[in-house]
């Protein structure tokens, strides 16, 4: 008799050893809620302790994906820490599906005229994430998508500036109204607030300030939702992946060792909460005189690559360093629509590429999280 699909599921999830527990994964009580479709889509929750390796989430995605029948872009995994810590049990495994994890505080909302909603993240500030953000979302609406950017970044918010709009937007029927550039969709706490107030911000605030950019502006149908959040691992973060479903994360990094081993915080973040990586994008990676053609890595070199590797998650491009590219930010053009054969714009606009093609028919991961 051929071996249901998810009875392999279940097979392969068992092979998978938590080595602080020395047991597998159903043994040791981590998965629940296992459900197997016949068309191959499979979803879970996954009982995570603080003190269990978060590359454990990676070995059972991978696992699962390997399986012979199972659809890669229909893996669904939630990620929740465990009431108490998971403890190690001989005998036979446990069932999938017995003592449920309780309720999360916050259940994540699903929100499809939002399409894809891709987080774009780095671990350091000054890496150039908004204007990675800002590029990417412009290639995707110059092909026909539908993009909208919220600038999540309540620290702080450059979105505005490097769109070139600063009026305040308009409210109607209750639904505040996002500006447009560049045939991208806009809203920034930068729009509502005046530019010298100071960001004094708690975790509350935040998530009021993400959850109303979400719910109470009126984004319209969408292809892309491009959320540029601030540096590092905090509330915004969590205030994201806790408010609605989240498609996928970008990591942006330069090259040097330091801003990867803070760009790899932020990834391990997103593993955590079963956000998948999509990519790294290694920004500033060096500068190529137009001249004599020499490169310069002012920044080192290969360091995107090294966070790629490390993740498990491909390179998706490197931008080089451009004459002119910072001014041409506060300027509010875009260096697609300032310069858009530059070596700069060709790399983003490759990377835009990429993301489409990283994210066809990918479903959404559904987080959760314990508050």
């Amino acid at each position: 008799m051929t071996e249901s699909l998810e009875a392999r599921v279940t097979a392969a999830l068992a092979r998978i050893q938590n080595p602080r527990l020395e047991n597998d994964l159903l043994s040791a009580g981590m998965i629940r809620d296992l459900k197997v479709t016949d068309e191959g889509r499979v979803s879970f929750t996954f009982l995570l302790a603080p003190e269990d390796p978060a590359t454990l989430v990676r070995s059972a995605r991978a696992a699962v994906a390997a399986v012979d029948g199972v659809r890669k872009d229909e893996i669904k995994i939630s990620v929740t820490n465990p009431a108490g810590p998971v403890r190690a049990t001989h005998g036979p495994p446990q069932s999938a599906t017995a003592n449920p994890p309780v309720p999360p505080a916050q259940q994540p909302m699903d929100q499809p005229n939002l399409g894809k909603i891709i987080a774009i993240s780095s671990g350091k500030g000054g890496v150039g994430k908004s204007t990675v953000a800002a590029n990417i979302a412009v290639a995707l609406a110059q092909v026909g998508l539908r993009v909208g950017v919220m600038d999540a970044d309540v620290y702080g918010p450059n979105i505005p500036r490097m769109f070139g709009v600063n009026e305040r937007p308009p409210v109607f029927g209750g639904k505040i109204q996002p500006l447009e550039a560049h045939g991208v969709k806009l809203m920034s706490l930068g729009l509502l607030v005046e530019r010298d107030a100071p960001a004094i911000w708690r975790g509350p605030i935040i998530m009021k300030i993400v959850n109303q950019f979400l719910r109470d502006v009126d984004w319209g149908q969408l292809d892309y939702f491009i959320v540029d959040l601030p540096p590092g691992t905090g509330d915004a973060q969590l205030s994201l992946v806790q408010a609605t479903h989240v498609s996928g994360a970008l990591i942006v990094t330069t090259p040097q060792e330091m801003a990867v081993g803070d760009a790899l915080r932020g990834a391990k973040m997103f593993e955590r909460v079963g956000v998948p990586v999509i990519g790294v994008i290694e920004n500033m990676s060096g500068f190529t005189d137009p001249e004599t053609g020499r490169r310069f890595d002012l920044f080192s070199s290969g360091g995107g690559q090294r966070l790629a590797d490390e993740i498990g998650a491909p390179l998706l491009g490197s931008v080089p360093l451009q004459p002119q590219l910072a001014a041409l930010a506060d300027d509010g053009l875009p260096v697609l629509i300032a310069q858009p054969e530059s070596p700069a714009a060709r790399s983003l606009r490759d990377i835009a590429d990429s993301l489409q093609q990283k994210t066809a028919g990918r479903g959404v991961a559904l987080p959760i999280l314990r508050g």
